[in-house]
């Protein structure tokens, strides 16, 4: 028996688009001609920005004193050694998945979208990779609608989405209720397959044509995601996506140089899950010592 995943999906309103530090005003192009069954699909982590948003999310609550710089160290090490030994199982999952339910238990949904503005300013925008943003700026100039499709949390990927004028996110959506966080998850983590069903499922709703649509991704675990689509491109690969692309025939697009490739291979998006576990723990002292002040 199939099971239907319920798929969420928040849209940009580009009428409260904020400033963005590191980017500059530019004249307003006239619009483009509609093209309705096209459209683009990114993922974020190491695809439109270097590194993981909910690490770069951490790093706003560390410097806010949410938790220490200490932690969030000691949590950055453990994301690189998850990813270099490649250990996105079931179980790793799992704990992802129970990583983010503590982290977002009790928030309310305003406070995370807050934060989430005043991070992205600091510390997201200028890691945003300028050739990525080039890539989407391309479908939207065509007229067609673009989507990033991230397993961080759908409000995180709203407000980037905005920030960056796209059309909106697809992400993990918890359960809230009563403006706050219950720490339930919706469906799984949206991560590896359940992207890929995501997609499809958007498809049938907007009326996308998906062999003229388009996927980017950095790793082979959006692999099904990439498979979905007429025009899957690999961006910053992994080595076990860049060989795959490479068989398949895939556009490849490389946005890292040199030494600077190798310092970028940090967060990746369920071994983010980790991290989360070192957001969770800040926040839980924080709560702890406003009740005591």
């Amino acid at each position: 028996m199939s099971r239907t995943r319920k798929v969420t999906v928040s849209t940009s309103d580009n009428s409260v688009h904020g400033h963005t530090v590191g980017w500059s005003e530019t004249p307003e192009a006239p619009p483009a001609t509609p093209d309705p069954s096209a459209a683009a699909f990114f993922d974020v982590d190491n695809t439109m920005m270097q590194g993981a948003s909910i690490y770069w999310f951490a790093r706003g609550l560390a410097a806010r004193k949410y938790f220490t710089t200490g932690d969030l160290a000691r949590f950055a090490w453990q994301q690189a050694k998850f990813r270099l030994l490649a250990t996105e199982h079931a179980g790793d999952m799992s704990q992802a998945k129970e990583a983010a339910l503590a982290f977002i238990q009790g928030w309310r949904v305003d406070d995370v979208e807050r934060l989430t503005e005043e991070i992205f300013d600091e510390l997201m925008a200028p890691r945003i990779w300028a050739g990525s943003r080039k890539l989407a700026q391309r479908h939207l100039d065509a007229g067609q609608r673009v989507w990033l499709v991230s397993a961080a949390p759908v409000e995180i990927g709203r407000v980037i989405a905005t920030r960056l004028g796209l059309t909106g996110a697809i992400g993990t959506v918890a359960e809230v209720v009563d403006g706050a966080y219950t720490g339930r998850l919706v469906g799984d983590l949206m991560h590896g397959p359940a992207k890929a069903e995501a997609v499809t499922q958007l498809a049938a709703v907007e009326g996308l044509d998906l062999s003229r649509c388009a996927a980017y991704s950095d790793s082979a675990n959006d692999l099904p995601m990439l498979s979905t689509v007429g025009h899957p491109v690999a961006v910053n690969p992994d080595p076990a996506l860049l060989r795959q692309a490479r068989e398949r025939g895939w556009d490849v697009r490389d946005f890292r140089t040199g030494r600077r490739a190798v310092k970028i291979a940090v967060p990746s998006t369920a071994a983010a899950g980790l991290v989360a576990g070192a957001v969770t723990a800040g926040l839980a002292l924080h709560r702890r010592r406003n009740r005591t002040d």
